[in-house]
């Protein structure tokens, strides 16, 4: 992890702490996500969307793996994960960035890829880089169960996930000279008494919040492209559309003036 950290504001949000395992080499992070499933939640009630019971589930699953993988890299780093599940068949987007602390995501249920098995992808840019993509397959439809095998497939290391209460989930992750048998052996009890059972040194509070980002220039700048092509096909007989962030699903209202102004003062981007 990098020594740089930046200033994040100290208002409401979700902390998250990291700790490393002396004599084992092991990372820890770990979170109760009862603030930031509560934010998820009035986010969908914002936006009017009730997803089916098993989709929030699997959705919540991947949101705090996500969360506890974030904190446990690097700073200067945006990161995504793209899952898509068979059974049931949906898609699952989260996105976060460790410089901000915000996290968002989004269930896709139309249009949903077949195929014999589910498959994960990380998107990760570090700074100024270019992006990095990993791709792993994987049976089921845990979220968790993917993040191992992309631990174990694209970081060529043990990271497993534990959830130790109804909202607290934690992930260990090898480090160098790990204890690996100890690692592999661990269990969830053994994760509830870590603070008893070995030295565990602080390291990290991150605060990661419910946040997209999204606004009405950005949606402006996603459909602009598209109107300079072809504005009828696009407003067709109205002067208004609906369209939703692709990363939240916040839904945003654009005027025909709104996007002719746009294009207008900017007619070569």
């Amino acid at each position: 992890m990098s020594d740089a950290s930046p200033e994040i504001p100290p208002d409401s949000g979700l902390e998250v702490r990291t700790y490393f395992v002396r004599s084992r080499n092991v990372l820890l992070a770990r979170a109760e996500f009862s603030s930031l499933y509560v934010d998820y939640y009035l986010h969908l009630a914002d936006q009017g969307f009730r997803p089916e019971s098993d989709h929030d589930a699997v959705f919540k699953r991947a949101l705090a793996g996500f969360v506890l993988h974030a904190a446990s890299r690097p700073w200067n780093e945006h990161i995504a994960w793209t899952l898509n599940l068979q059974e049931p068949r949906l898609n699952l987007f989260l996105v976060g960035d460790n410089e901000t602390g915000d996290v968002a995501g989004r269930i896709f249920t139309e249009n949903v890829r077949e195929g014999e098995r589910s498959l994960f992808y990380c998107d990760v840019v570090r700074g100024r880089a270019t992006k990095r993509r990993s791709a792993v397959e994987f049976n089921g439809n845990d979220p968790l169960v993917a993040a191992e095998a992309f631990y174990a497939q694209s970081e060529q290391r043990i990271g497993r996930f534990f959830q130790t209460a109804e909202e607290e989930v934690v992930l260990a992750v090898e480090h160098p000279d790990c204890d690996l048998a100890w690692l592999r052996d661990l269990d969830v009890d053994q994760v509830r008494r870590m603070d008893d059972a070995e030295t565990v040194v602080l390291l990290e509070r991150r605060i990661v919040r419910w946040r997209c980002g999204c606004s009405q220039a950005r949606m402006l700048e996603v459909l602009a492209p598209v109107f300079r092509t072809d504005p009828e096909e696009l407003f067709g007989d109205e002067q208004r559309l609906e369209i939703r962030c692709p990363r939240c699903a916040r839904r945003h209202i654009v005027t025909r003036e709104a996007l002719e102004a746009h294009v207008a003062q900017s007619p070569d981007a």
